[in-house]
C-alpha cells in the first residue's frame, strides 16, 4: 500500500491534489506543531490586482506549542469575509453559480465549529468529491503514533501497513537525511513531482500557485484532468540529492 502524509491547509493548492491522487491512503498530518502565518490557515485567490491572501483568524497567544488538531478560530464569522472575497472576484467565473452555494454551505457549517483542521479537512474532503478523487483521508491524531520528523512518519506508514512512502516534495531538506529511518521498516521512499499546469483563468496574466477554487471556478469538470496533466514521474532520493546538488554548485 502507497501512502502519503502532508498538514491539512487552507484550500490547497493544485499539486496537493495530485498528492492526494496518487496513494491508496492519505494521512492528514494534525498531530504536530502548528506554525502561525503558514499554509496550514492560509491561501490565495487571484484577483484583478494579482493573489491576495485569505487567513483564517486563530488563537495563538499562550498557545504556542500547540498541535494543529488544537488549534481553534478566534473569529467565529471571519468567513464571511472570506466568502464575499471569493464572491467579489469569482462570481464571473465560468462555474461559479455551479459550486459556490455549496461551498458556503461547507464554509458556514465546519466554521461553526471554530476547530481550524475541522474546518479544513471538511472542505478538503469536499474538493476531493468535487475533483472526484476517492481516496481515503485520515487524520494522524486517530492514530497511536509517536515520534518526531521521520520517526513520526515512520511510525505511521508501518502502523497502516504501508510499504511505499510519497513524500511532499518540500521535504527533502530532512528527509534524506533521515532516510534509513524509513526503508530499513522497508518502506520505500519516493518524492512528489509536479510542474504547475496553465489553464483559463481570469485576470490575465495567468499566476500560478493560487488555491484550488481558481481552478474548480474556472475549469469545472475539467480540473481532475487538469490537476493529473502537471504530474510527472515520482523522484528517488538519489533523483532529489542530485537536483539539490546542481542547484548548490
Amino acid at each position: 500500500m502507497k501512502i502519503a502524509i502532508a498538514q491539512p491547509t487552507y484550500l490547497p493548492w493544485l499539486g496537493y491534489f495530485d498528492l492526494l491522487d496518487q496513494v491508496d491512503r492519505f494521512v492528514l498530518l494534525d498531530s504536530v506543531q502548528f506554525e502561525r502565518q503558514s499554509w496550514q490557515q492560509r491561501n490565495r485567490i487571484k484577483t484583478p490586482q494579482g493573489l491576495a491572501w485569505l487567513t483564517v483568524p486563530v488563537v495563538f497567544r499562550g498557545r504556542l506549542s500547540q498541535t494543529i488538531a488544537d488549534v481553534n478560530i478566534r473569529v467565529p464569522d471571519f468567513w464571511q469575509d472570506h466568502l464575499r472575497a471569493i464572491e467579489l472576484n469569482y462570481r464571473r467565473a465560468p462555474y461559479f453559480n455551479r459550486y459556490f452555494d455549496e461551498l458556503r454551505e461547507r464554509v458556514e457549517i465546519s466554521a461553526a465549529s471554530l476547530s481550524l483542521p475541522h474546518l479544513t479537512i471538511t472542505l478538503l474532503r469536499w474538493f476531493a468529491e468535487v475533483l472526484g478523487i476517492a481516496t481515503p483521508t485520515m487524520r494522524s491524531s486517530e492514530l497511536v503514533v509517536q515520534g518526531r520528523r521521520t520517526e513520526l512518519l515512520a511510525e505511521i506508514c508501518t502502523s497502516l501497513g504501508a510499504s511505499a512512502y510519497l513524500s511532499p516534495f518540500g521535504a527533502y531538506e530532512y528527509l534524506l537525511d533521515e532516510l534509513p529511518i524509513l526503508t530499513t521498516r522497508g518502506i520505500g521512499v519516493s518524492f512528489h513531482n509536479y510542474v504547475h499546469p496553465v489553464y483559463r483563468q481570469m485576470f490575465p496574466p495567468f499566476q500560478p500557485y493560487t488555491c484550488i477554487l481558481d481552478l474548480i471556478f474556472n475549469e469545472g469538470e475539467k480540473a481532475l484532468e487538469i490537476i493529473r496533466s502537471g504530474r510527472r514521474r515520482p523522484l528517488s532520493a538519489e533523483e532529489v540529492a542530485a537536483q539539490i546538488y546542481q542547484k548548490v554548485i
